[in-house]
């Protein structure tokens, strides 16, 4: 089984995919770690890599190989800003999330220790880098959900019931399909 889970940051996305990991015994590989460790491993920040991808694509494809090498051994949850889309037809399940950016930015400020409006502009930031390199390199609205399974609004559900939802739903899904 391959399980995605995408959406901005402040979604929950990263939080839901480690508790899918836990539930179901599968890997966990995020996307945005992979991301993270690149930048890191250049000793630059995170904004400015996102900027730098939008002139390289050789960064994201780094990240894309990543995401389907590990895709390609199963049993695995996958966390990714892009993977729905990258992983279509291939995934057993893809599951989007969202909440309002007025939530999500509450969400990261206080996650990361820092003032609303500096999460407010961190997120219209990357989310500006992201839609553009994504429609740049692979024709891609990130904010077309069509593709996606599911797809939950999470600010008025704790990450307890989100779960629930998702486990109801794959539960059932596996219940239903004829695996060979």
């Amino acid at each position: 089984m391959i399980l995605v889970v995408s959406g901005p940051s402040g979604s929950g996305k990263t939080t839901i995919a480690k508790s899918l990991s836990s539930k179901y015994g599968f890997k966990f590989l995020s996307g945005g770690q992979i991301f993270r460790n690149k930048a890191q491993s250049l000793g630059i920040d995170l904004l400015s890599l996102n900027k730098q991808a939008e002139r390289d694509f050789d960064i994201d494809r780094m990240v894309d190989r990543e995401i389907l090498m590990e895709a390609r051994k199963s049993n695995v949850v996958i966390e990714s800003h892009i993977a729905g889309w990258i992983l279509a037809g291939e995934s057993t399940l893809s599951i989007y999330l969202w909440a309002p950016l007025e939530e999500r930015a509450r969400r990261i400020a206080s996650r990361d220790n820092i003032t609303y409006e500096q999460a407010l502009l961190s997120i219209l930031s990357r989310e500006q880098s992201h839609y553009f390199r994504f429609w740049k390199y692979y024709g891609i609205d990130i904010q077309d959900t069509s593709l996606y399974d599911l797809v939950i609004n999470t600010s008025k559900l704790s990450p307890d019931n989100v779960l629930k939802t998702i486990a109801q739903f794959l539960d059932s899904y596996i219940q239903s399909t004829p695996w060979k």
